[in-house]
């Protein structure tokens, strides 16, 4: 799929939110689609980041985005309500949703997993994503054609050993996109999901310490994979899990 090349335009007009967007692969997503002419809405918990990415795009030439500060830790479905609302309020209907936004904890044995290493890694990654896409999908629907991207990972189709915690999250991520797939089968709202793999982002970096980052594709190179999905060109696709860097 990374031999995708959009079109200049294919965003042209959409609303798009990104979560997770002051750095890594949701800061390059949020350039990228304003590049291809989304207002895209900055959603992260770091000001300065989000106010980085916006400086970023509006340099390039892009539409003027918004900036949605947000802890996805600490929100609640009550949070995701009013952002829904102050977006229909502000565009009228919101066309993409990047959910990239995620956490790693740390890698350890199943049997040494902590309560709360579980419950933050699980309120990120799975309550904050399923509760935002609720609140937000009476938002997406006044939109012609709306996707909503999940991100997975290899480890969320296979568990891997010391990986417990972000596996079971990744599948449980996979879960919820093939339920909702299902459930708006045919209708103007579609779910999917995307695996990145390995990328040069802090999370990568954290994950495996001793990896050498120049033999990683840059966020950038990964794009047109991310441009695919969130345009119409995408529309007939649902319900599956893409891979950027195809094995």
């Amino acid at each position: 799929m990374n031999a995708y090349h959009a079109p200049e335009n294919l965003l042209a007009g959409k609303i798009i939110l990104i979560t997770g967007a002051g750095d890594g692969i949701g800061a390059e997503a949020a350039r990228c689609y304003a590049k291809h002419g989304a207002t895209c809405i900055l959603l992260g918990r770091t000001v300065s980041k989000l106010e980085k990415v916006y400086d970023d795009i509006v340099a390039a030439g892009g539409s003027e985005p918004a900036i949605v500060p947000l802890d996805l830790k600490g929100a609640t479905v009550s949070h995701y309500q009013q952002m829904a609302q102050t977006i229909l309020d502000q565009f009228g209907r919101l066309d993409g949703l990047l959910h990239n936004a995620s956490v790693l904890g740390h890698l350890s044995a199943f049997k040494d997993i902590g309560e709360d290493e579980w419950r933050n890694v699980m309120q990120i990654n799975v309550n904050g994503t399923i509760f935002m896409t609720q609140a937000l999908i009476p938002v997406l629907e006044k939109a012609p054609h709306a996707s909503v991207v999940f991100t997975t990972s290899s480890v969320g189709r296979k568990g891997r050993a010391f990986w417990g915690t972000y596996a079971v999250s990744k599948f449980a991520t996979e879960g919820a996109m093939q339920t909702l797939a299902d459930e708006y089968q045919n209708k103007s709202l579609r779910f999917n999901c995307i695996n990145p793999g390995g990328t040069r982002t802090n999370m990568r970096a954290q994950a495996f310490p001793a990896e050498d980052p120049a033999t990683l594709k840059t966020p950038a190179e990964i794009m047109p994979t991310y441009l695919y999905l969130m345009g119409d060109e995408s529309i007939d696709v649902n319900g599956e899990s893409l891979d950027c860097q195809p094995k």
